[in-house]
């Protein structure tokens, strides 16, 4: 088990190793491969995305436990990937400008995608008796359903194929919304949340702040067909999904800190002085 009084005196725990070594990939990506372009930024948040699944998967194998993970949650991230995908693998609209777009930035999708599926495969058969179907209730398919509408309105034209600039708008909207049926489980699923996966929330919130940095400095960039005067409204739908992850993510994200703080990476998040079922 991740634990960090089993370790040496001195010594980091497996989530620091974890968090230093993909901060490691993030310096050497940004500085070394993209030459500190800001561009790189976009491919910076695959990187932390990365990070956030791994954390899953060190607790299905360290723990041999998968409770209170969402496969709902897991089934929107697997959409949204593949959405983006689809776009970002042959065509070059929403690729990033430096040398990370012509395919790092895809290859961390990639493995993401890849974490995903052997997560699902985990919870859902291997592991299956660890896993909390009975508050996991929160079907991914309507959320997914409603993401591609909104995304086949709203989309913009970058990639000049409205398929394609609807699937990656659509992987916008869903990695935004993916959350959700991972904090009901968290609410409705017991009182105490593994330390992983509290880290892996907390870092797709990372992941998403880094994204929405770039999008907003790219805003200009982000064309579209205007419908009513020069507005642009895909600009401002990814804008607004982005907005919408960090206030699904607010109340957990001060307690997370706090606990973090107070009790360290190993720690987990008890959910008796946060929110009250």
């Amino acid at each position: 088990m991740v634990n960090s009084s089993h370790k040496a005196p001195g010594l980091p725990s497996a989530v620091s190793l974890v968090y230093m070594v993909f901060g490691a990939i993030a310096v050497i990506v940004h500085h070394l491969i993209a030459n500190g372009q800001f561009s790189s930024v976009l491919t910076l948040s695959a990187v932390f995305q990365c990070l956030a699944f791994s954390f899953l998967a060190m607790q299905a194998l360290s723990t041999g436990s998968v409770s209170g993970i969402s496969a709902e949650s897991l089934k929107l991230d697997a959409f949204a990937l593949v959405c983006r995908l689809s776009s970002t693998t042959w065509l070059h609209g929403y690729l990033p400008l430096d040398e990370t777009g012509d395919y790092l930035y895809q290859t961390f999708d990639i493995v993401s995608l890849v974490m995903v599926l052997w997560l699902l495969y985990r919870v859902l058969t291997v592991q299956c008796n660890t896993y909390n179907s009975d508050v996991d209730t929160l079907s991914a398919r309507p959320f997914a359903v409603v993401c591609l509408i909104l995304a086949a309105f709203l989309h913009g034209n970058l990639d000049a194929r409205p398929i394609f600039d609807t699937l990656w708008l659509c992987s916008v909207f869903g990695s935004a919304i993916s959350v959700v049926p991972q904090l009901w489980v968290m609410t409705h699923g017991g009182k105490t949340v593994p330390a992983l996966t509290g880290h892996f929330v907390a870092v797709m919130a990372v992941a998403r702040i880094v994204s929405g940095a770039y999008m907003w400095q790219a805003f200009e960039e982000i064309d579209c067909d205007p419908w009513v005067g020069k507005f642009n409204h895909t600009g401002y739908a990814v804008l607004a999904a982005h907005a919408v992850h960090l206030v699904l993510l607010g109340d957990f994200g001060y307690y997370y800190f706090k606990n973090l703080a107070m009790k360290g990476v190993d720690a987990p998040l008890n959910l008796s002085t946060c929110w009250e079922v």
